[in-house]
């Protein structure tokens, strides 16, 4: 089939490769979003989707509005079969009702689990043992469409959110190619989404800050499930009053009897940093402080003293 690829972040360059790289189908365009500035000299920064779509010469839409008429034209001129959308933003129906066979989206979640911008990070975050990828057809309502296929992995005791995502990255680009090729030989039924579903909303810095309220287990879920980005934080005040963040981006639970308030920062000045929980300790073994590269605990302890600084307020909830 001939397919428009819409996608932004990395998750969505490893699917556009798996249609490139395919003996059925071809990529007409690729539509990402335009072109930002970031950091301190205000470069100009290219998604990794366009920077895919650079390298291998594929033509290229950045709309700043996606119902501009300029842009639906000049959509409807590649004649395409189909879309595909992985990670790219809600589409209106004027360009998901465009091509004969629709517009599929591949989701990050066993639909309709985890709708929403971030189904990796909670999914991790709220324990579960079982994720995948879905593909389903757009409709009017975000990840509500009729479900197309769908291809489960078990959950690690030590998965991080980053290395999740790297898997289901990898699972996704062959599930968009089956889909493909399921729907260009009218071999698939789409169904309806059934069974209890739940939010996935994006993550805001706010959300990040760790409830040592909780128990190390569910301290430790939430760490893995914010690691390597945006990262869980935890916020210690040094001698002279100073709040500074700390993103924590490995850590362990320990199921320790103890005495101390939750959130009590227990540090020997060489490899222990540990913070107290409801049931036990979470060990800390990598993080990284405001502005600084990150460390392993013992490298950090080397370098900073920080046996007397208290942990803010833990945030409870």
């Amino acid at each position: 089939m001939r397919v428009v690829y819409f996608g932004t972040p990395d998750f969505a360059v490893e699917s556009l490769d798996a249609i490139m790289q395919s003996a059925r189908h071809e990529v007409a365009a690729v539509v990402t979003v335009p072109d930002r500035q970031a950091g301190r000299g205000q470069k100009v920064v290219y998604s990794p989707v366009k920077q895919y779509a650079l390298d291998h010469q594929l033509p290229l839409l950045q709309p700043e509005k996606l119902r501009d008429p300029h842009f639906l034209e000049d959509l409807q001129k590649y004649n395409a079969d189909i879309f595909v959308v992985v990670a790219f933003r809600m589409l209106p129906e004027a360009v998901w009702n465009m091509p004969p066979h629709g517009t599929f989206n591949l989701h990050a979640s066993l639909l309709p689990r985890y709708r929403g911008a971030a189904p990796i990070n909670w999914a991790i975050i709220n324990g579960e043992r079982e994720t995948g990828v879905t593909t389903f057809l757009l409709n009017h309502q975000i990840d509500e469409g009729n479900l197309l296929l769908q291809e489960t992995t078990p959950i690690g005791d030590h998965e991080t959110a980053g290395s999740l995502h790297d898997r289901l990255a990898n699972m996704g680009r062959d599930l968009v190619i089956r889909t493909l090729d399921a729907l260009a030989d009218n071999t698939i039924t789409p169904r309806p989404q059934n069974g209890e579903s739940c939010p996935a909303p994006k993550i805001f810095k706010n959300d990040c800050q760790i409830n040592f309220t909780q128990t190390a287990a569910k301290v430790d879920c939430f760490i893995r499930g914010l690691s390597p980005y945006p990262a869980a934080t935890l916020t210690l005040v040094n001698s002279k009053g100073d709040s500074i963040p700390f993103k924590i981006l490995n850590a362990e639970p320990s199921l320790e009897k103890h005495e101390y308030p939750c959130g009590t920062l227990i540090c020997d000045g060489k490899r222990v940093l540990k913070v107290a929980t409801n049931d036990g300790f979470i060990n800390i073994l990598e993080l990284q402080m405001a502005g600084k590269k990150k460390n392993k605990v013992e490298d950090f302890l080397r370098g900073n003293n920080i046996t007397d600084w208290k942990p803010a307020q833990s945030k409870i909830s």
